[in-house]
Formats: C-alpha cells, sequence, structure tokens
C-alpha cells in the first residue's frame, strides 16, 4: 500500500477528486478565488488556506505564506489516514500545491528521503515549481535541517506552463 497525493490545478479538482476517489483535499488559493469544493470531499477533511503564489514578503494586499499555513498543512496531513489520496490543488497545479505536496508526504512520513521525494515530484511533473517560501518555511517547521531546500533546488525549476497537468505523487 502505498499513500498517494494527487496535485492539481483549480479547473479539474471534480474530475480528480472523482478519479482517484479522493475525500480529504487541501486548497492553496488567492483570497479572491472563489470555487466549488468537490461533493465527493468530506467538507470536515478540507483545509483552505488563503495565499497568494509569492516567494517573498506580501505586499500590495498579497497573502505571502507563512509559518502557520505550513503548519496547517502539517497537521492536516499527520491526520490524513491514508486510505483514500489526498487530493492537493491550488490555481494552476504548479507552485504552491506540489510544494504542499512535498510538505504532506514529510509530514505524513518523516522517515522519507527528501531527494528521492523532490525527484518523484520531479518525474511525475516536468513543469512542477514548488513555491520557495513554503518550501523555506517547511525545511525548519519539519526540522530537514536544509535538506528540503537542497532537493528542492537540485530538481530546479519546472518545464514551461504548458497547460492543466494534474498528477499523482507516490510516496
Amino acid at each position: 500500500f502505498m499513500p498517494r497525493i494527487v496535485v492539481s490545478p483549480l479547473k479539474t479538482i471534480g474530475e480528480m477528486a472523482a478519479r482517484h476517489k479522493a475525500r480529504e483535499m487541501i486548497t492553496l488559493i488567492a483570497e479572491k478565488h472563489d470555487f466549488h469544493r468537490p461533493g465527493i470531499i468530506d467538507p470536515r477533511r478540507h483545509l483552505s488556506i488563503m495565499v497568494n503564489d509569492i516567494a517573498f514578503a506580501g505586499k500590495d494586499g498579497l497573502i505571502a505564506p507563512q509559518e502557520t499555513h505550513v503548519s496547517e498543512i502539517v497537521a492536516f496531513a499527520r491526520s490524513w489516514d491514508h486510505s483514500n489520496p489526498l487530493l492537493i490543488h491550488c490555481w494552476m497545479g504548479v507552485s504552491r500545491s506540489p510544494a504542499a505536496a512535498l510538505i504532506a508526504a514529510l509530514a505524513a512520513d518523516p522517515d522519507l528521503d527528501d531527494a528521492e521525494l523532490a525527484q518523484s515530484l520531479r518525474r511525475a511533473s516536468p513543469q512542477a515549481t514548488p513555491n520557495a517560501r513554503l518550501i523555506e518555511i517547511a525545511d525548519t517547521t519539519l526540522a530537514r535541517a536544509g535538506r528540503l531546500v537542497a532537493a528542492v533546488n537540485a530538481i530546479g525549476r519546472g518545464a514551461d506552463y504548458q497547460g492543466d497537468a494534474p498528477f499523482v505523487l507516490d510516496f
């Protein structure tokens, strides 16, 4: 049995939830973006984090990733029972949600090797570029001693955005 995290852009969350039988979901989206939670997702098992996809301190009303956001992802992932995949989405499925997928995987299984996990992410998604600020905060929060930052830096920036490309991260 292998835990699975499904990473999706906003527009395919309904399809991905149904296809993978996800019952739990993490949303990372800007404050003003409305969306409809798929009916298959248990409303009590839906973590919604209002955050912009920026890698620096917020300005002009933008909300930068904060320690509290990472702590919420960690706590949610640790309470996930793994019986069904965890669905994580953001606007395009390229930056915030891949970062959250790495964070959730390490929170659920602290014994994972950061470099191997990042390589799995790259294989699953050539265009993923995990949000650097979420990764830096998570490295500290999860006591990864720089390994998570180094692993994400090692896989480099993802390929140019080619359109919506949901993917599954097995770990």
